[in-house]
């Protein structure tokens, strides 16, 4: 029984040192509920365009409430990890921790840059599936640095990407669906599975 509990514990050590396992279902929350409310405004703005494309550029405003949601939702999860790493008593910002904003940052970025090509040709309704595919391809590249659950989260984004360049009518709702619901829902999974112990100390 000791050896038992001898490899158990090495295994954990082992995990704990390959993995980032800081990351707060707090922010998934968070991040979900604001992109529901982005998601929100997207609908209003775009069921009003007929009275304001005189006075505002449609695509810039857009552009701009996906910004926002963005850069919350980015806040959101860089100060709930780093609360929860203090709570652990492990560093925040460390080699893993690096490693998994990298794996995560590489198709992001990608997925940025020919969203905005996207953009430049005139191609609106393939933005949402895009941003819907290369999250999810970033998430499962991350996921080997964090909890398996992320790998599960990325793929449904991909397949939600994929659903809703088939139904270009409904980006707006498959965005609410895969940034918000999923979101949420991902965020609830991680903080009773991983947070809760520890956030409650």
């Amino acid at each position: 029984m000791a050896e038992i509990e001898d490899l158990k514990e090495i295994r954990n050590l082992m995990e704990k040192s390959s993995r980032f396992l800081s990351l707060s279902g707090l922010s998934g929350i968070i991040a979900g509920i604001t992109a529901l409310l982005g998601a929100a405004y997207a609908w209003w703005f775009i069921s009003q365009l007929g009275m304001m494309t005189i006075f505002v550029n449609p695509i810039i405003v857009l552009f701009a409430d996906a910004l926002i949601v963005f850069v919350i939702a980015l806040f959101a999860g860089i100060f709930f990890s780093w609360r929860k790493a203090v709570k652990q008593g492990v560093q925040f910002w460390c080699k893993t921790s690096k490693r998994l904003l990298i794996n995560f940052l590489i198709p992001l970025v990608s997925g940025g840059i020919f969203c905005l090509f996207l953009i430049y040709h005139g191609y609106y309704l393939m933005i949402i599936p895009a941003t819907l595919i290369f999250y999810g391809l970033a998430l499962v590249n991350a996921s080997k640095f964090t909890y398996a659950d992320t790998y599960y989260f990325g793929l449904s984004e991909i397949i939600l990407g994929l659903l809703a360049s088939f139904f270009n009518g409904y980006g707006i709702w498959f965005w609410g669906i895969g940034f918000g619901v999923l979101h949420i829902l991902y965020g609830i999974v991680i903080y009773f599975k991983y947070d809760y112990g520890v956030t409650n100390k």
